[in-house]
This record gives C-alpha cells, sequence and structure tokens, in this order.
C-alpha cells in the first residue's frame, strides 16, 4: 500500500503546453490543501520548511513556475502575471479539482493570486477558503528603491527596459558578470533576500543557488510584466476571505509600504510585520511564517484535533549556473 504521506511528483501541462514540474505530499483525499506559490528566481524549494511545518494540515501542492527549477522554459511572450495566474488555475483544476484550498503566495507568487483573483474571482471564499500573501505587492514595483539613493535608482529606471532586452537577446556576457565574484554574489543574495545575518549558511547557499539556476533570459522576459504589474483592484476579491498579509519591514524588494496598501484595500485581513527580516522571509524567519498560517487556516475552519506527521524534507540546491557546480543536497539548521 502506498504512503499517504510520500513525496509524489507529477506534472501539470499548461494551455501553451509548457509542462509545469508539480510536488505533492500527503493523502489525495485529504480535508484540505495547501498550494504554494514561489516567486520570481526562486522553486518550489523555496517552502521547504513550510511544507515540513504544515504537513499535518492535509495535503501541500507546491510547483516551480513556468521557466523556473524543473518546470519547461517558457518563450517570452507567455511570461506574463497573467499567464503565471492561468498557470495556477490549470494547477487547481489538475491536481486539487474538489475540496478546499488555502492559497499561499510569495513575491511574484503572490502577484500570481491575485492575478487569479483578478480572472476567477467566484473561486475566493468557495473553493479558496484562505490566502497567505507574503513578502509581495500589488503594483508599483517602478518606484522601488532598494534601499539605494534616489538618484542611483532614477537612473536605473531609465536604462531598464534597455537590460531587460539585453538580458533576453544578448545573456552571455551578464551571465559572466554575475557569477565573476562568488563574494560579490552572496553579498547579492544576502542584500536582496534577508534582513539578518544571522541566517544559516547553507539557507544562504540555497537562496544563491535557486537565483544562480534562473537564466539570465529569464530574468528579462519577466521583468516587463513585474514593473507593469497593477492588480490592487483584483485584491477586492479576497475582501471576505481569511488573508495574511506578511512581509519583513527590511524588505528591499518588496517594502513594508506594498503590504500596507493591500491591507487598506482588505481591512479584515491580517498584517504581520517580521521585524529585521528580508524579502526571503519564509527562508529567514521560516517557523514564525508557518505559525502564522497554521493560525490563517484555523480563523478559515473549525478547529479539529490533527494528528501531526514529520514529513522528511532535505532542502534541495539546484543546479548553479556557474560552470562544474553540481546540485547538493543539505539538512538546514534550523533558523532562528
Amino acid at each position: 500500500m502506498a504512503d499517504a504521506h510520500a513525496t509524489r511528483e507529477t506534472t501539470v501541462t499548461a494551455s501553451d503546453g509548457v509542462r509545469l514540474h508539480v510536488t505533492e505530499v500527503g493523502p489525495p483525499g485529504a480535508a484540505l490543501t495547501l498550494v504554494f506559490v514561489h516567486g520570481f528566481c526562486m522553486t518550489a524549494d523555496a517552502w521547504h520548511f513550510q511544507r515540513r511545518d504544515l504537513a499535518d494540515l492535509g495535503r501541500t501542492v507546491c510547483y516551480d513556475q513556468r521557466a523556473h527549477g524543473r518546470s519547461d522554459p517558457s518563450d517570452a511572450e507567455h511570461c506574463t502575471i497573467a499567464q503565471l495566474a492561468d498557470d495556477l488555475h490549470r494547477v487547481l483544476d489538475d491536481r486539487v479539482p474538489t475540496g478546499p484550498v488555502v492559497l499561499i503566495g510569495h513575491s511574484m507568487g503572490g502577484m500570481t493570486v491575485l492575478g487569479l483573483a483578478e480572472t476567477h474571482p467566484e473561486l475566493f471564499g468557495d473553493r479558496i477558503i484562505a490566502v497567505a500573501l507574503l513578502s509581495t505587492s500589488a503594483g508599483e514595483l517602478t518606484r522601488l528603491a532598494f534601499g539605494l539613493p534616489a538618484a542611483v535608482t532614477a537612473a536605473a529606471r531609465r536604462v531598464l527596459p534597455g537590460v531587460a532586452v539585453g538580458m533576453r537577446h544578448a545573456p552571455s556576457l551578464l551571465e559572466r558578470i554575475r557569477w565573476r565574484g562568488s563574494g560579490v554574489s552572496r553579498a547579492l543574495t544576502r542584500r536582496v533576500g534577508f534582513g539578518s545575518t544571522q541566517v544559516p549558511e547553507p539557507v544562504v547557499d540555497a537562496l544563491e543557488e535557486m537565483i544562480a539556476s534562473t537564466p539570465i533570459p529569464v530574468v528579462g522576459a519577466f521583468l516587463p510584466t513585474l514593473l507593469d504589474h497593477d492588480r490592487l483592484a483584483a485584491a477586492a476579491a479576497l475582501r471576505d476571505v481569511p488573508t495574511l498579509l506578511l512581509v519583513g519591514d527590511a524588505d528591499v524588494m518588496t517594502p513594508l509600504e506594498h503590504s500596507r496598501t493591500l491591507a487598506k484595500a482588505l481591512p479584515k485581513a491580517e498584517l504581520w510585520v517580521e521585524k529585521g527580516a528580508g524579502h526571503a522571509v519564509i527562508l529567514e524567519r521560516p517557523h514564525k511564517v508557518s505559525a502564522r498560517i497554521r493560525e490563517l487556516v484555523a480563523r478559515a475552519r473549525p478547529a479539529r484535533r490533527t494528528f501531526p506527521h514529520r514529513t522528511k524534507l532535505t532542502l534541495r540546491i539546484p543546479k548553479a549556473a556557474r560552470a562544474g557546480k553540481r546540485a547538493q543536497a543539505h539538512r538546514v539548521p534550523t533558523p532562528r
């Protein structure tokens, strides 16, 4: 008899034929399914800690967004938030055709959830009983300063469209620059990903390699849709759905003000701010994030007794873009 808690890997075919890699844990007939949607330049492996911590709540479904991780590449035309939302809808239809769902999106994954709310608002409150939007935004990403002086960011915004084109059509030079020095790449990973310096090295490794495994053309293909993203109006579909907004106050990618904007549009939502945490809060403060998600689930359904099952997971570090470096797996120390 198959172990209901064993990890199962499948694929879902998107509307344009791209195959999305899906990982499931837990009994297919579980009373509740948690669907995790990862962010830009990350993979489903970013949910390592939450999948482990929340395994007792039901089934977990994680998938690699198109052109990320183990999913198929995508042409630039379909590297859009709208297409990602359609991909999520396909995953729900194929892997979770019935039963209540909790959607959990981080960064671009949260934008994907808002994209689904825009195209399928009828799902929220019926099939989708709760939503967690972590370190994300409803729009106005062109105003980001990344913690840099105003003059620097203003100049960067002027050249960004040309940079995006260069990333798609002439990636080799940028690829070499990206990994010219390991010290530079590590410092950049810490800068954009974390707020605290007390992050275990294997966790930094994991984020660094997820970023490294995302090809430069993919980065360039998604930049326009991230900058054009504007779905604050779509959040109206979540007004009567238990919603968690969680962000670190040291996030330089989707700063606190973006979650506050969503909170104004969703007065019933809970806004939780992690002091000192950066953009990759799901890796930096994983167990606090898991605790907030658990509380969200409790609000969304009547309390009932659960039977914890400790699922063994290994944080997978994907194959790096750097030549000669092999994929590794680490048992990760628990972050504080």
